[in-house]
């Protein structure tokens, strides 16, 4: 699990430790395309997910793009969603729980198969070639 430093550039009102701050979790490049890991983000576990088009080069290039949730797994209880299988439907990505299968949308945290269930959703960015979460 990677752990987070807090994001040396902090706005105009030089608050630190502020729930609107955004915090530098990795390097794009400690995660491969189109794949997951799990990070500790102010005490939760959140699944950060690198996603970049087939037609992409492998260098970063400003065309890659990450999504963030809540890496639990509502369905087994397990904190495994960054270990799923990324997929697209209609130009949006979800991914699937490794252990259910359940998919989650990586916009909203919907789960497709039971509208009554949603894990949390990160704001999540790549500033230069850093990593960096929000909370909604």
């Amino acid at each position: 699990m990677t752990n987070i430093t807090e994001d040396k550039s902090k706005e105009a009102s030089g608050l630190s430790n502020n729930k609107l701050d955004w915090l530098t979790v990795c390097n794009i490049k400690d995660i491969a395309k189109n794949t997951g890991v799990c990070a500790d983000f102010n005490g939760k576990q959140v699944a950060i997910f690198h996603m970049k088009t087939p037609n992409n080069s492998d260098v970063v290039d400003g065309k890659s793009e990450v999504k963030a949730i809540c890496n639990l797994d509502p369905f087994s209880k397990a904190s495994v969603l960054s270990r799923g299988l990324i997929t697209e439907k209609d130009n949006q990505y979800f991914v699937a729980s490794p252990l259910l299968k359940q998919e989650f949308c990586l916009d909203t945290g919907q789960c497709q198969q039971d509208d009554s269930v949603a894990v949390n959703v990160y704001k999540a960015r790549i500033d230069g070639e850093l990593v960096q979460l929000m909370e909604v």
